[in-house]
């Protein structure tokens, strides 16, 4: 294995994934691409933000006064947070812009990843009808090794 990509998402549990996923790069020497999409921008109200990884959250008071670019910006700074916190300087950061599973796989291919690691949130219910599962539908359409950590509540 020559690249992982590590899928994060602002959860704290992104702490977890990213260091296991790191951990496994650093004992294979393969390089490590840190990925952060940014969907809807409607999904960022509902996350209460603790800091992950020396990345605080938000500066905005509310999701109307945000844009697009805005949450790149700051999608960018939670990557190179990420990025410190790993202690690795050859990690590349990459934002994309899209739905999660399309170009989590997508930023996969174009890279050559050999594995992508993600985090489940474990929803159930309800949520999990509205939101899905993420880390089961790249599982269904990916040709690539998945690690799948989760992230019981």
């Amino acid at each position: 294995m020559k690249k992982i990509l590590i899928a994060l998402d602002y959860d704290p549990s992104a702490e977890k994934i990213a260091e296991t996923g790191f951990a496994i790069a650093k004992a294979l020497q393969a390089d490590t691409i840190l990925l952060h999409v940014v969907a809807d921008a409607g999904y960022y109200c509902d996350i209460s933000y603790s800091p992950i990884m020396g990345f605080n959250g938000f500066v905005y008071p509310g999701i109307d006064e945000m844009v697009v670019k805005d949450l790149i910006k700051e999608s960018h700074d939670f990557l190179d947070s990420s990025k410190q916190h790993l202690g690795g300087q050859k990690i590349e950061n990459i934002v994309k812009e899209g739905d999660f599973v399309d170009t989590i796989l997508t930023v996969a291919n174009e890279n050559n990843a050999d594995m992508i690691v993600i985090g489940t949130h474990s929803r159930r219910g309800l949520d999990r009808l509205l939101n899905g599962n993420i880390s089961e539908k790249i599982l269904k359409e990916t040709t690539i090794p998945l690690l799948v950590i989760p992230n019981k509540v």
